[in-house]
C-alpha cells in the first residue's frame, strides 16, 4: 500500500518542546482508534531525526522550539524522502509565522485551541494530502491575498525616488542621474500618481511600505 492510499490508521509523531503541552496533545488523540501515536520529540532536530527513523504519515509540529525551530524542521522533513506531511500545531498566528510555515512546506496550520474532533479530522486530512487551516489562519491568508498589488515603478522612477529618500533636491537628483531637472519633475508627477500621494514625503513613506526601494541606489554595485 502506498503512502497516498487510504489507511484505517494514521501514524503520527508529536514534536513540541513543552512537555505538558506535548503530553496533552498525545492524551487528546490517544483514545482515537484511527490514530497511532508512534513517537514524540522535544525539539525540532529530534523531530526531524524521528521522522527519518519512523517515517510517520503526519508530524504534528510546534513552531518555536530549541535546537531547531518548527519552520526549519518542517523544511527538512518536507525535503526528505519519507513522505511525511507536516501539520503545524501552535499558539502563534502572526502573518509572518503563517507565511514562513507555509513556504517551508507545511500542509496545515492549526492553533492549540483546536478541539479533539477538529484535530482528528485535520490529521486524517493531512495524511490524505489535503491542506488544513484553522479558520482564523485561513482568514488571515485570504486577507493577505486580497490586498491590492503594490504599484509598479520603472527603474528610472525608483532611482529618482531613491534620490528623494536621500533628501536630494530635484537639481541634485538630475545631476546624480545625468538627466534634466524637468525630466525629474515629470517622473515625480508619475510617481505621485502611481502611489496616490501628493508630496515627496508621502511618496517615500508609501514606497517603503510596499518595499519599492529595494533596488540598489544609482552608482552602487548591482
Amino acid at each position: 500500500m502506498t503512502r497516498d492510499s487510504v489507511r484505517d490508521t494514521v501514524r503520527i509523531i508529536v514534536v513540541d518542546d513543552h512537555t505538558v503541552m506535548r503530553a496533552g496533545v498525545i492524551a487528546l488523540l490517544a483514545s482515537e482508534p484511527s490514530i497511532d501515536i508512534v513517537g514524540e520529540a522535544g525539539d525540532g532536530r529530534a523531530g526531524v531525526e524521528l521522522v527519518q527513523r519512523l517515517r510517520p504519515d503526519v508530524a504534528l509540529v510546534d513552531l518555536r522550539m530549541p535546537v531547531l525551530d518548527g519552520t526549519s524542521a518542517t523544511a527538512e522533513i518536507v525535503a526528505g524522502d519519507t513522505g511525511t506531511r507536516v501539520l503545524i500545531l501552535t499558539t502563534y498566528e502572526t502573518d509572518v509565522e503563517i507565511e514562513r510555515a507555509v513556504e517551508a512546506g507545511a500542509i496545515g496550520y492549526l492553533l492549540k485551541d483546536t478541539t479533539r474532533e477538529q484535530l482528528t479530522d485535520a490529521v486524517h486530512s493531512a495524511a490524505r494530502g489535503e491542506t488544513v487551516l484553522a479558520p482564523r489562519v485561513a482568514q488571515r491568508l485570504m486577507a493577505r491575498i486580497r490586498q491590492p498589488a503594490p504599484p509598479a515603478l520603472t527603474p528610472r522612477e525608483t532611482d529618482i525616488l531613491h534620490g528623494v529618500a536621500d533628501g536630494l533636491t530635484n537639481t541634485q537628483i538630475a545631476t546624480r542621474l545625468t538627466i534634466g531637472e524637468a525630466t525629474v519633475k515629470t517622473h515625480l508627477l508619475r510617481i505621485y500618481a502611481k502611489l496616490d500621494v501628493n508630496d515627496r514625503t508621502h511618496a517615500v513613506i508609501k514606497a517603503l511600505d510596499h518595499n519599492l526601494l529595494t533596488r540598489p541606489r544609482p552608482g552602487t554595485p548591482r
